[in-house]
């Protein structure tokens, strides 16, 4: 295996010498810290965040923080039941995917 390390080393002495390794994300930052090995959901997860895309779940979460939020200036009445029950819609749609997520993972 000592030839595998003189080999990778050599190309990453190249890459460098090339400017290949110059102006990386992260450059000149330590490396994120995974204590734990990462799960299957955990690794969905961040490739989902390095892509820039939000799980369905994470975006309805944020709408019904947004929503709760609206709520607190709401007198009682027909506007706030509206609300209220929007809030509850939402939250129902986050269990559904958060449960097929889940489902998903299993299979």
């Amino acid at each position: 295996m000592r030839w595998l390390e003189r080999i990778a080393e050599r190309m990453m002495l190249k890459a460098r010498a090339e400017g290949k390794l110059s102006g990386l994300e992260g450059e000149g930052k330590p490396l994120p810290q995974r204590h734990e090995p990462e799960t299957g959901e955990a690794i969905g997860f961040r490739i989902m965040a390095e892509a820039g895309v939000l799980p369905e779940e994470i975006v309805l979460k944020k709408r019904i923080d947004a929503e709760r939020t609206a709520l607190a200036g709401v007198p009682e009445g027909a506007e706030r039941d509206a609300a209220l029950a929007r809030i509850a819609d939402l939250e129902m749609r986050r269990a559904i995917a958060i449960e097929a997520r889940r489902r998903f993972m299993k299979s």
